[in-house]
């Protein structure tokens, strides 16, 4: 890949890194604002525990997304960005341009989840 698309990619990914920042602190600051005050009622403390966690997931996912936009970074800096980490093949700029995250081709990414038991049917 030429290092004008490769710069095309940094500044995508780079992009990205604000927004996902905010939704962490958002879902980490809804979560921190759940608190069980005055309730009293134990389904209500129950879907105040459910929102809890799904707070804190969506704040982990979040948290992994940006983990992802700094491994692909790094695969820029170290020039194996847009290699497949499986076949060693180039990966399609259409993929990346949907996922510039992808570690994989479509190809072993379609195996590698056939292997794990997930959906193969639609995989970016």
């Amino acid at each position: 890949m030429d290092a004008m698309r490769l710069e095309h990619f940094r500044s995508l990914l780079l992009s990205q890194l604000p927004q996902h920042n905010e939704h962490i602190r958002n879902d980490q600051a809804a979560a921190l604002e759940l608190s069980d005050d005055g309730v009293k009622d134990s389904s209500d403390l129950s879907m105040m525990d459910v929102n809890k966690e799904l707070a804190l997931r969506l704040g982990e996912r979040e948290s992994q997304m940006v983990a992802d936009i700094d491994q692909a970074l790094l695969r820029i800096k170290e020039g194996s960005y847009g290699i497949c980490a499986r076949c060693g093949k180039q990966i399609d700029e259409r993929r990346l341009e949907a996922l510039p995250i992808a570690r994989y081709c479509a190809d072993c990414q379609a195996a590698i989840e056939a292997a794990s038991g997930e959906d193969v049917t639609s995989t970016l």
